[in-house]
C-alpha cells in the first residue's frame, strides 16, 4: 500500500517496520515529527527527554540492553549530544541504534548552519542520507540492521526539505525483532583508558570494513546518461540536479560516510567533466580530491544556504528555467510573537527599563525584534544564564543591576539548570527570568518535564521550577503574571537591586494551547483614540493604524488586554462597551 508521507513520518515508519522498541528525543525543528509519529505506535516506548545528551544516552542504553533504539535531534542538538555520540562509536551496540540529525540549510529555524556530516567523520560513524520519503523509510529501516551488522551506531542525515516534504511511500509490515541477550562485557562497555585503547583499534578496523561496504552497498548508485557531464551528489541535492541537469550522468550517494573510493574513481573515468553538488561544506569534494579525482565543486557552488534547480543551472552555465515575476514587491513578513503571547508583556517591561537582556533559544527570541527590541544576545540553548553570569563577573556588580537573563521553561530544563547552579555557587548577583508558558512552544507545543504531561499527553510528575531553584541555592524566587505590567515591572526592579542571585518566574500559558480559551476580541473607540500609537509599542500583530486611528483585527485578537492597559485615553475595551 502506498501513502503520501513527510520525510520525518517516513523515517518513523521505517523504524517501526524495522522493529524499533525505544525512542528518546528532544524536539528540534526540523526533526520533531519523527518522534511524534513514533509515539503513535503502541509497540514502541517513546519519550521526550530534557535534552539531546540525555536522549542519546537513553537510546544508547536501550541498545546496549539489546533493544533496537533511536534518537532524533536537529543539527545543533548534535552539539549537545556529542559526548555520548562519540563514545557510542567506541562501545558499539547490542541492539541496533540509529541517530537522526536534521540539518537546517538556509537557517529557517536555527542559529547556525553547521554540516552534520563532520560529526560522522569525526566520530567515525556510518552516515546515510536519503533524498525523498521512500528513501527515508528504506534507509531508516536498513540502518537498524546495518548497526547490528557492524556493531556501531548509525547516523541518518536529514534536512529541512527532505524532512518536511511529502512524497509517496510503499508501506510494509513490522518485523518483530526479539530483544537481544545482554552479556556483561566491561572491556567493551566501560570506557576507561585501558579499555578505550583496545576499542579504538576496533573502531578503525570497522571503518575499513565500512569503507569496503560503501563500494557496492545498495545506498550508492550510478545513473549513466550523457558522458560529457557527470555529477556526484547526495540527499536533497540529487533532486535538484536531476531537474536542472536531466541529461547528466549521476553518482547518487546514499552513504555519505565513509565515502567510496573505487566507485568514485570509476565513475569519474567515464565522464568528461565532473561536478560535486552538495549543500554547505565540501565534504564529498574534499574526499574526491584526496583520492586523486579532479572535480568542480565549491568554486562554483556556494558554501551558504540552500540550493535549487535555478542556482545549480546558473552555476554550471545552463539556461535558467522560466520564472514568473510579480508585478509588485511582496512585503517582508518576519516572524512575530503571537497575539496574546505571554512573553510580550515581559519584553515590553524589559525594553522600558532599558536593561541588557541575555537571551536564549525559543519563541521568546522574537523579543529581539522591533518594536520590543528587548534582547541583546542569543547564543545557544541554556547560554542565557551562564552567559549573563560571565558578563556581570567581567563588568562588576553595577552591571548586574542593569541586566537580566531570559530563558523558557523547556530550555531551562534542557540546559539552564547548570548555569543557575554555577551562578549561585560562584556568588553571582544576577537576575534570571524564567518565562514559563507551560510548553515547548517554538517546535510545536511538545510537553516537557515542567508541565506535568508526557509525550502522549498523559499526566506525569511535574518539576516545580520554584522548588528546583530553591534547591540549588536561590533564596529569592518569585512568580509574576507577565500580563500584569505593573506587577512585572515592580518585580524586575526589586530583583535587580537584590545583592544576590534571584529568579523571577513569569508564568502564563501559551495562548495557542488548547487548554487556553481566548477572550472576546477588544475594539478601539475611534472617538476616543487620538492616534498616539501607544498601543503599537507592544508589537501585537492584531493592532494597526488606519486613517490616523488605531484599529484591532478581531480575527487575530484574543482579548489579552495588554494594549488596554497602555492606552492613555481609555479608548480600548470590549465591543459591548464601545
Amino acid at each position: 500500500m502506498k501513502q503520501l508521507l513527510l520525510g520525518n513520518e517516513a523515517v518513523a515508519r521505517g523504524l517501526y517496520e524495522g522493529g524499533l522498541r525505544v525512542v528518546s528525543s528532544y524536539p528540534g525543528t526540523p526533526s520533531t515529527e519523527i518522534t511524534e509519529a513514533l509515539s503513535a505506535y503502541p509497540e514502541i516506548y517513546s519519550e521526550w527527554a530534557p535534552n539531546e545528551k540525555v536522549a542519546c544516552e537513553v537510546a544508547l542504553g536501550a541498545a546496549i540492553g539489546g533493544a533496537r533504539s533511536f534518537c532524533a535531534m536537529k543539527h545543533v542538538g548534535a552539539n549537545v549530544a556529542a559526548d555520548p555520540l562519540f563514545s557510542s562509536s567506541y562501545v558499539g551496540v547490542n541492539g541496533g541504534f540509529v541517530i537522526a540529525v536534521a540539518d537546517d540549510q538556509g537557517m529557517h529555524s536555527s542559529q547556525d548552519e553547521q554540516d552534520s556530516r563532520h560529526y560522522a567523520v569525526a566520530a567515525k560513524l556510518p552516515m546515510l542520507e536519503p533524498a525523498d520519503s521512500q528513501e527515508c523509510l528504506d534507509y531508516a529501516k536498513a540502518a537498524l540492521s546495518l548497526s547490528e551488522r557492524f556493531d556501531t551506531s548509525v547516523m541518518l542525515r536529514l534536512c529541512t526539505r527532505v524532512s518536511h516534504s511529502q512524497s509517496p511511500v510503499e508501506l510494509g509490515r513490522r518485523e518483530e525483532v526479539p530483544l537481544r541477550e545482554y552479556q556483561k562485557d566491561p572491556r567493551k562497555y566501560v570506557m576507561m583508558p585501558g579499555n578505550a585503547k583496545g576499542r579504538h583499534v576496533v573502531v578503525e578496523e570497522r571503518m575499513k570494513a565500512l569503507a569496503q561496504y560503501a563500494e557496492d552497498c545498495p545506498f550508492n548508485r550510478v545513473e549513466m546518461k550523457d558522458t560529457a557531464v557527470g555529477v556526484i551528489t547526495a540527499g536533497i541535492c540529487y533532486q535538484y540536479v536531476t531537474e536542472a541537469m536531466p541529461q547528466a550522468s549521476v553518482l547518487k550517494l546514499g552513504m555519505v560516510n565513509p565515502l567510496p573510493t573505487k566507485l568514485i574513481q570509476e565513475f569519474a573515468a567515464t565522464v568528461d567533466t565532473l561536478y560535486v553538488v552538495e549543500e554547505l561544506d565540501g565534504v564529498i569534494e574534499q574526499h574526491c580530491r584526496a583520492i586523486g579525482v579532479q572535480v568542480i565543486g565549491k568554486e562554483r557552488f556556494s558554501l551558504l544556504g540552500e540550493f535549487s534547480q535555478r542556482t545549480i543551472a546558473q552555476a554550471v552555465g545552463l539556461p535558467l528555467p522560466e520564472s514568473v515575476a510579480y508585478p509588485e514587491t511582496v512585503p517582508v513578513r518576519p516572524p512575530v510573537l503571537c497575539p496574546g503571547c505571554p512573553h510580550r508583556g515581559l519584553f515590553f517591561v524589559l525594553h522600558k527599563l532599558g536593561v541588557m537582556v541575555s537571551g536564549d533559544i525559543g519563541c521568546y527570541t522574537l523579543g529581539a525584534a522591533p518594536p520590543l527590541s528587548a534582547m541583546d544576545t542569543t547564543l545557544c540553548m541554556g547560554a542565557s544564564i551562564s552567559g549573563l553570569h560571565g558578563f556581570n563577573k567581567a563588568r562588576g556588580e553595577e552591571s548586574a543591576k542593569r541586566s537580566v537573563a531570559v530563558i523558557g521553561d523547556s530550555t531551562f530544563m534542557h540546559s539552564g539548570i547548570t548555569g543557575l547552579v554555577d551562578m549561585v555557587y560562584n556568588r553571582g548577583t544576577s537576575t534570571v527570568i524564567i518565562v514559563d508558558n507551560s510548553t515547548t512552544g517554538m517546535t510545536g507545543h511538545q510537553n516537557n518535564p515542567a508541565n506535568g504531561l508526557d509525550i502522549h499527553g498523559a499526566p506525569a510528575p511535574a518539576v516545580s521550577l520554584e522548588e528546583l531553584c530553591r534547591a540549588v541555592g536561590v533564596r529569592r524566587v518569585r512568580v509574576v503574571d507577565p500580563g500584569d505590567l505593573k506587577a512585572t515591572e515592580a518585580a524586575v526592579r526589586e530583583e535587580l537591586d537584590a545583592p544576590e542571585t534571584s529568579v523571577i518566574i513569569a508564568r502564563r500559558p501559551c495562548a495557542l494551547l488548547k487548554s487556553v480559551k481566548a477572550k472576546p476580541a477588544l475594539a478601539i473607540d475611534p472617538q476616543k483614540c487620538i492616534g498616539c500609537k501607544s498601543c503599537l509599542r507592544i508589537g501585537c500583530p492584531a493592532i494597526s493604524m488606519k486613517d490616523g486611528k488605531a484599529v484591532i483585527d478581531d480575527t487575530l485578537c484574543v482579548g489579552c488586554g495588554l494594549c488596554e492597559s497602555l492606552c492613555p485615553k481609555g479608548a480600548i475595551g470590549s465591543k459591548e462597551v464601545q
